[in-house]
């Protein structure tokens, strides 16, 4: 039995091997593992650590790019923005120019609206300034007339319409001058530049009454010193019997004498343009 007993230890003894074989074994596999996966760790970190820092270094490009096309934007919108408070003060200063031009525009319509209008300075025919019937030569009462008021009415009217020629206009009734010979187509220009007075002429119509008057009147108002000095050019016209006043039609006949015809008519008119 003692022998027997020990053949069976030594049996047990032996077939501990195995058992370490294993052990051995699975410890191997289990280094194997664990080397395999600290190479795959490795491994896998070091293709993070690439990928990391190339995805960092695009992204700093990118950052890098960014900033300056954002510098580059601030750039032109700091220039737009100068020039679009260029833009506001050069729009400023055209609304005060506008508003400039719109005031001179509608003083200068004022003036053209006042300058078609012109005034018409009317001598009548009265008691106290009034010519002889088929006569020219200027009474008392109305030398005393044009000269104390007819001339101030010029000079005040003349500084408002410079460059303006004085046109006077005789205009009569329509009574029929008789018997005489005209000698205004001999001596008129003489008379106009006043080397002879207008008494020299003799009408033979209205029309040469007419224009007789407006001579007369005309050479009373050139010797008066402020008119000259003024440079005033002055026209003398006849209308004869043809208006009456304030209306532009042809007067009706009438042979009578007709004082309300009579009379002499100071207009101001623009110098004549050759066309």
């Amino acid at each position: 039995m003692r022998r027997r007993s020990q053949v069976i230890e030594s049996s047990e003894e032996l077939n501990i091997w195995p058992a370490f074989t294993d052990l051995m074994s699975n410890a191997f596999m289990i280094l194997s593992l664990l080397l395999l996966l600290a190479l795959v760790k490795s491994v896998f970190l070091k293709s993070v650590s690439e990928t990391t820092e190339s995805l960092s270094r695009e992204l700093e490009e990118q950052i890098v790019k960014l900033e300056e096309e954002l510098r580059q934007r601030s750039n032109i919108i700091t220039g737009l923005e100068e020039n679009v408070t260029g833009l506001e003060g050069k729009v400023a200063s055209l609304q005060n120019d506008l508003g400039k031009r719109t005031t001179i525009i509608t003083e200068l319509e004022g003036e053209v609206e006042r300058l078609k209008s012109p005034p018409v300075i009317v001598i009548r025919d009265s008691q106290e300034r009034k010519f002889e019937s088929g006569s020219a030569e200027l009474s008392s009462g109305l030398v005393s007339f044009i000269k104390q008021d007819l001339v101030k009415q010029i000079e005040s009217e003349a500084k408002n319409y410079q460059g303006y020629v004085v046109e006077v206009i005789g205009h009569t009734d329509g009574q029929v001058n008789q018997g005489r010979s005209s000698n205004l187509d001999l001596i008129l220009e003489k008379v106009a530049t006043g080397s002879q007075p207008v008494s020299n002429l003799r009408p033979g119509s209205n029309a040469d009454l007419g224009l007789m008057r407006a001579l007369a009147v005309v050479q009373e108002l050139q010797k008066d010193k402020r008119l000259k000095e003024m440079g005033l050019k002055f026209q003398a016209y006849s209308a004869a019997q043809l208006y009456l006043s304030q209306n532009r039609d042809y007067a009706p006949t009438n042979r009578n004498p007709d004082q309300s015809r009579r009379r002499i008519e100071i207009r101001f008119s623009p110098a004549a343009v050759e066309r």
